[in-house]
């Protein structure tokens, strides 16, 4: 086995697919099907399983993709010290996978300040309101709102941060006073769709006792474009808060929760000094936007 059979390999296990392979390679499909039914011969045993639907990991292939991970952070890891990356300024691609909240309201400010005492770093961030596969390199760290427990991962605390219950002043004009939380009773509810809870961290309805979300997405900024627009009301980061000040708190006396975020990197990676750096800057500036935006709100 070499290392050239070993990209083949992971491109397709990312991308479940010859053809999102390819573009990954930068090469054909069919050499991709070629040298996996080349590594696949080599090692007397099926590493995917074929069907319209793409290409899936069997469990050998599951394993080896472990291994594979590894001797690619471990090529990583000496290319970026041979190159003497860790003296100067940050460089190449890092791509961070979030929840779109944070990525909508917290991270395009964080990574511009970064980039822009990075000129050489590119920076990807991966929207998506579910959990990321680090081991498939849908992104190179991720930030969550739970830490896992499962996983040869590395989990750091980033910060805390509060939501509270939120509407416009005009909406609130047009609508019965809320006095307590079973006047909500009576007001249209913004919130996730109750199926598409990747979380338990994000079942904030359960906790003000709404029984049905007239208003639904599983994306946050539709959410808080809804409520910004005086359609409703609902529960809103105190981060994203501060991004439109025609939003006022309410009941904040009675009703506020307070929940965590996570940096969480492939064990790996904790060889890659590149990344080690940019994880520390994220995280730092991650707690200071929250708290600067917090107390703006």
């Amino acid at each position: 086995m070499n290392w050239d059979d070993l990209r083949f390999f992971l491109a397709v296990g990312r991308s479940e697919s010859l053809t999102g392979a390819a573009r990954l390679l930068r090469t054909d499909p069919a050499t991709v099907g070629r040298r996996i039914a080349r590594l696949e011969e080599a090692m007397d045993t099926a590493l995917f399983s074929r069907s319209p639907q793409g290409y899936a990991l069997t469990d050998a292939g599951e394993r080896l993709l472990e291994y594979a991970v590894q001797a690619e952070t471990s090529l990583a890891a000496g290319a970026a010290e041979i190159a003497g990356q860790g003296a100067a300024g940050l460089s190449g691609q890092i791509r961070i996978g979030a929840p779109d909240g944070v990525a909508n309201y917290l991270l395009p400010q964080v990574c511009a300040a970064i980039a822009e005492e990075n000129p050489d770093l590119e920076i990807q961030i991966v929207a998506l309101p579910r959990l990321f596969n680090l081991s498939r390199r849908e992104a190179d760290m991720a930030i969550t709102v739970s830490a896992p427990s499962a996983g040869r991962l590395t989990v750091q605390k980033i910060s805390d941060y509060r939501l509270h219950l939120a509407a416009t002043r005009a909406y609130l004009s047009r609508h019965p006073q809320i006095r307590a939380l079973e006047d909500l009773k009576t007001h249209r509810i913004v919130g996730y769709i109750p199926d598409m809870i990747f979380d338990k961290e994000l079942d904030y309805l359960n906790e003000i006792g709404a029984e049905r979300v007239p208003l639904a997405s599983n994306s946050v900024a539709v959410q808080f474009q809804w409520i910004a627009q005086g359609l409703g009301l609902g529960i809103i980061h105190d981060f994203a808060l501060a991004h439109q000040p025609t939003l006022q708190r309410i009941l904040p006396e009675e009703f506020s929760l307070t929940r965590g975020l996570y940096l969480v990197r492939h064990a790996d990676d904790s060889r890659l000094d590149r990344n080690n750096r940019f994880a520390a800057l994220l995280a730092g500036q991650l707690r200071a936007e929250i708290a600067r935006l917090e107390a703006f709100s």
